[in-house]
């Protein structure tokens, strides 16, 4: 190699992370192969991770469901321990937040915060900080742990990260308010966003592949990286798979599953190289469609 060449780049690792609450559909299919094609194409490694900490909602038998559907595409990962073997990892990282001063109870229901909201943010109503300074006793009570938002940023000072599609991003948590990083239901003992970042670290991904229905989470993901002295890696928000009234492909509206397709003899792999090459099925197309979680 001359002084002239430019560096090669170094091999990207990719994750995909289904829930096992329900049937992966084609919108699953779309981003696990997209996130496989660029690792292989950089020489790196693709990750398999399932996150089952969705309390009662998840269902040990579809991981098994799973493997044979990417299997149908055909896939090749590595497959990394599953969320639920990982709990104490989040057990610990809480506990970190909290001896920083960035952890609150909060004790307020969903009615509750829907009804004292004054905002809106990325992801729907922004939570109003009603438990921010109350006297709260979380060995009485029932209680989810809100991050101090204003405080966490007065720590970390202004942060950038890179999307590959969107370019350089400047970090607005804060748009999102003071989010749960741990939930009230100990079934379910991390928010997506402290276990994702955690999970993404551990199992040193590189490249975050994901829908853009997640990009605005990744604003929180690039906090807590900082907070928690975590690497940074470049992140890449695909458009998402949309059906004929613009909604994204999802479990709870019953979206035809993989396995459904491949019970009834349809050619996996031949799937997988449509949608790679754009020849979509009927009704669906690409877009960015976002859906709030007013509780977020």
């Amino acid at each position: 190699m001359t002084d002239l060449d430019p560096p090669a780049r170094p091999p990207a690792t990719t994750r995909f992370a289904p829930s096992p609450n329900g049937g992966l559909h084609l919108g699953h299919a779309w981003s696990a192969i997209m996130a496989q094609d660029l690792a292989h194409a950089a020489g790196g490694r693709f990750l398999l991770r399932i996150e089952d900490i969705d309390g009662t909602r998840s269902r040990p038998e579809l991981a098994d469901v799973f493997r044979r559907d990417l299997e149908w595409l055909g896939l090749e990962w590595d497959e990394v321990a599953p969320q639920s073997t990982r709990t104490a990892r989040y057990d610990a990282a809480a506990e970190q937040l909290r001896a920083l001063g960035l952890l609150y109870p909060c004790r307020c229901s969903r009615a509750e915060i829907a009804a004292a909201a004054t905002r809106s943010g990325p992801d729907g109503l922004v939570y109003p900080g009603t438990c921010r300074r109350a006297q709260i006793d979380p060995q009485r009570e029932e209680v989810a742990w809100r991050i101090d938002m204003a405080r966490a940023l007065q720590l970390t000072g202004p942060l950038r990260w890179t999307d590959a599609l969107a370019g350089d991003q400047q970090a607005r948590p804060e748009a999102a308010g003071d989010v749960i990083l741990v939930r009230k239901d100990r079934d379910t003992p991390a928010s997506y966003h402290l276990a994702a970042t955690l999970d993404d670290a551990d199992d040193g991904v590189t490249l975050v592949t994901r829908g853009m229905d997640l990009f605005e989470a990744s604003h929180i993901h690039r906090l807590l990286q900082t907070l928690l002295q975590l690497p940074v890696p470049i992140w890449h928000h695909h458009p998402l798979l949309i059906d004929s009234d613009g909604r994204k492909l999802a479990k709870r509206r019953n979206a035809p599953t993989l396995a459904d397709r491949r019970e009834a003899g349809e050619d996996g792999r031949a799937l997988a190289e449509d949608l790679r090459t754009g020849r979509l099925p009927a009704g669906l197309s690409l877009g960015s469609a976002v859906e709030s979680d007013p509780c977020r």
